[in-house]
């Protein structure tokens, strides 16, 4: 998703105030979960859906 919108991780950090290491382990696909207030100030960032940002996979 942020390749699609031109922004980096570091403009996701400061733009949804989240912190460094929640940026990274979910840019890098090695987190287990997720808070729903960090949820909704990233898809509020992004301009976005969860389903937007989310993959199914095993």
């Amino acid at each position: 998703m942020l390749e699609q919108k031109e922004k980096s991780v570091y403009w996701l950090i400061r733009e949804a105030n989240i912190s460094h290491k929640a940026a990274y382990d979910l840019d890098n696909n090695q987190t287990k979960g997720i808070q729903f207030d960090t949820l909704y100030r990233i898809c509020k960032a992004l301009e976005c859906n969860p389903n937007d940002i989310f993959k199914l996979g095993h």
